[in-house]
C-alpha cells in the first residue's frame, strides 16, 4: 500500500492585504520603494492594486507545483487562514489543475502576520485506500516553563512563559487503509536579522533548537521515551535551517562553482544525532538535496535544504529504497542550478518573481 505524502512552504497565501510597510519600510514592497507615496490610504490602494496583479500568476505556479506532487497528503506552511485555503484549493488546485484535496487541516497558530501550517488530504489514495483523519491537536500554547526548556541562550529575546513555537506543531493521527499514521507539521522560527556580531542563522539558533526538542518530546510523550523506534511517523515542514549546505562561487560570465560544506552547529541535530528520525534527502546526491537558494549578493550565495520529510525508524527501514522528489520547476530563473539539474520552468516565471515559491515542495512515495 502505498501513498504520497509531501510537504511545500507555499509562502505568503494570504487572504488580506498588509499595509503594514507605510510606516516599517522593511515590510514595504521594492515596487513601492520606487514611488514618493505621500499618504497612507494613497499607499493602501496602491499595495493592494499591486498584491492583486502579482497573486495569479504566483498562485497559477503554486498550484503547479502541488499537481507535480501528485500527494495524497498535502502539508503546507505560511497558509493565512482556512478561508485562504478553501478559496486556493478550490480556484486553483481543482478548477485549474483538477488536483482537490477535500479534507482541510488548520489551527490559527502564534506566528504575529497570521500564516498557519496546515494539512490537506484526499480522500483515497491514488491506489484506492481510505485517508481517515482521527485527531488534529494543536502544540501552540506549550511555553518554555512547560518543558523547563528556557535557558541563558533564549533569555536575550524571550521570557520563560513564552510560547516555544513560533508558529506550530499540528499533530495529525490518521489511518491510511486501517493503518497508522501520525504526522508533525512545523514551520520553525525564521533566520532573522543579525544581532550581537552573530548573523542571522546563529542569532536564532536557540530558538529552533528549543523547536526541536519540543517536537521530541511531543513524540516521546505520545509513544512513550524509547519507544519511538517502532511507530509509524513523520516530521513534516519547513525548518529554517539546515546541516549542510552548497556554496555558489563564481559569477554569471565565468561561471560557477559548487562546493559542499557541512554545517558544525544546527537546530537539527537534535532530531537526527542519534536516529530519532532520518532525513531520507541524504539518498540524493550532495549537490542534489536543496530546496532553496539563498542569496544577499555575490557574497552570500548558496542552496541548502530547509523543508523536510523526517522518517521514523521504522518508516525509514520500511521504505529503504525510497527517494525524495524535489519539484523545481516553480524556482525563478535567479536561481542558480548546478549543472544537469536545469528544469522547464512553469510558464510566466520571472527572473525573481513571479514563481511559485522560494521553497521548493518535497514528495515521497512511502509504503506504510
Amino acid at each position: 500500500m502505498s501513498l504520497r505524502l509531501a510537504t511545500f512552504n507555499i509562502e505568503n497565501l494570504l487572504s488580506r492585504f498588509d499595509f503594514s510597510g507605510f510606516r516599517n519600510q522593511l515590510k514595504q514592497d521594492r515596487v513601492l520603494r520606487l514611488f514618493d507615496v505621500r499618504s497612507e490610504a494613497e499607499y493602501q490602494r496602491l499595495e493592494e492594486a499591486r498584491t492583486i496583479a502579482h497573486t495569479d500568476d504566483t498562485r497559477q505556479m503554486s498550484a503547479l507545483a502541488i499537481a507535480d506532487c501528485h500527494a495524497d497528503i498535502l502539508c503546507l506552511q505560511e497558509a493565512d487562514s482556512m478561508a485562504a485555503l478553501q478559496a486556493f484549493e478550490y480556484g486553483y488546485l481543482f478548477r485549474m489543475v483538477g488536483n482537490g484535496y477535500r479534507q482541510k487541516y488548520l489551527i490559527e497558530g502564534n506566528d504575529t502576520r497570521g500564516i498557519d501550517v496546515a494539512v490537506l488530504t484526499r480522500e483515497e489514495t491514488r491506489d484506492g485506500q481510505k485517508i481517515e483523519c482521527l485527531e488534529v491537536k494543536s502544540h501552540a500554547a506549550l511555553t518554555y516553563n512547560d518543558l523547563d526548556l528556557f535557558n541563558d541562550d533564549l533569555a536575550a529575546t524571550n521570557r520563560p512563559g513564552d510560547r516555544i513555537f513560533k508558529r506550530d506543531c499540528l499533530e495529525v493521527d490518521l489511518k491510511i487503509g486501517g493503518r497508522p499514521l501520525t504526522l508533525y507539521v512545523v514551520h520553525f522560527k525564521s533566520m532573522g536579522p543579525a544581532r550581537e556580531g552573530l548573523d542571522g542563522r546563529q542569532a536564532t539558533m536557540a530558538l529552533r533548537i528549543a523547536e526541536a526538542k519540543a517536537v521530541r518530546h511531543i513524540i516521546d510523550s505520545r509513544f512513550g521515551r524509547g519507544h519511538t523506534a517502532d511507530k509509524m511517523f513523520a516530521i513534516c515542514g519547513d525548518m529554517n535551517d539546515y546541516q549542510e549546505k552548497v556554496d555558489i562561487l563564481g559569477d554569471r560570465r565565468n561561471g560557477y562553482e559548487f562546493v559542499p560544506r557541512e554545517e558544525a552547529m544546527s537546530a537539527l541535530e537534535i532530531l537526527s544525532h542519534d536516529g530519532f528520525v532520518e532525513n531520507p534527502m541524504l539518498r540524493r546526491p550532495v549537490l542534489d538535496r536543496w530546496t532553496l537558494f539563498h542569496s544577499r549578493g555575490p557574497e552570500e550565495r548558496h542552496l541548502c535544504q530547509l523543508d523536510y520529510i523526517w522518517l521514523s525508524p521504522a518508516l525509514a527501514r520500511r521504505n529503504a529504497a525510497q527517494v525524495p522528489e524535489i519539484i523545481r520547476a516553480g524556482q525563478p530563473y535567479r536561481t542558480i542550478f548546478p549543472a544537469s539539474q536545469e528544469v522547464e520552468r512553469y510558464p510566466r516565471t520571472g527572473w525573481d518573481r513571479p514563481k511559485a515559491s522560494d521553497h521548493c515542495p518535497v514528495v515521497m512515495t512511502l509504503d506504510i
